[in-house]
C-alpha cells in the first residue's frame, strides 16, 4: 500500500473538517450523527476530540445490523460466487466486480433505504442491537 493511501487520524479528522463545513452549509440547523465502528480511526482520543469541537455525534457500534457488507451484500452475493472455483484472488475480485456492476441503481438506493431505517430502530434502541 502505497504511504498516501493510509488513513489515519489526522487524515481523517481532515476529512472530518470538510465534512463539517459542508454540513453547516447544507443542513445548518440539523444534528450530524456519524455512524461509527470501534475501529482506533474512529475511536482514537485526537478523533473524539475533534469530533466533539465539531459538534458531531458518533454511534458507535458493533452491530451487524448497521453494516451494509454484513446485512445487505453477503447472502446475495455468496449466492452469485456459490459453487464457482477461482483459480485466484484476482479472479475471485473480478467476479464481484461483476456482480457489482450488474446491480441496477434501484439495488442500491434499497440498501441504504435499509441502512437508514435499521439505524433509526438502533437509534430508538439506545443503540442496541436491531435483530434480538
Amino acid at each position: 500500500m502505497k504511504q498516501g493511501n493510509i488513513v489515519n487520524s489526522e487524515r481523517y479528522i481532515s476529512t472530518l473538517r470538510k465534512l463539517s463545513v459542508r454540513f453547516k452549509r447544507v443542513r445548518p440547523t440539523k444534528d450530524a450523527i456519524l455512524y461509527h465502528d470501534n475501529t482506533r480511526l474512529h475511536t482514537s482520543l485526537q478523533t473524539e476530540e475533534a469530533m466533539h469541537k465539531m459538534n458531531f455525534v458518533a454511534l458507535q457500534s458493533n452491530s451487524p445490523d448497521l453494516a451494509p457488507s454484513d446485512f445487505y451484500l453477503p447472502s446475495t452475493l455468496k449466492e452469485n460466487l456459490r459453487g464457482n472455483h477461482y483459480e485466484s484472488d484476482e479472479d475471485v475480485e473480478a467476479a464481484v466486480r461483476h456482480w457489482f456492476r450488474q446491480k441496477c441503481v434501484d439495488f442500491f438506493n434499497d440498501g441504504m433505504r435499509q441502512l437508514v431505517r435499521r439505524w433509526q430502530l438502533c437509534v430508538d434502541r439506545d443503540r442496541d442491537y436491531v435483530e434480538k
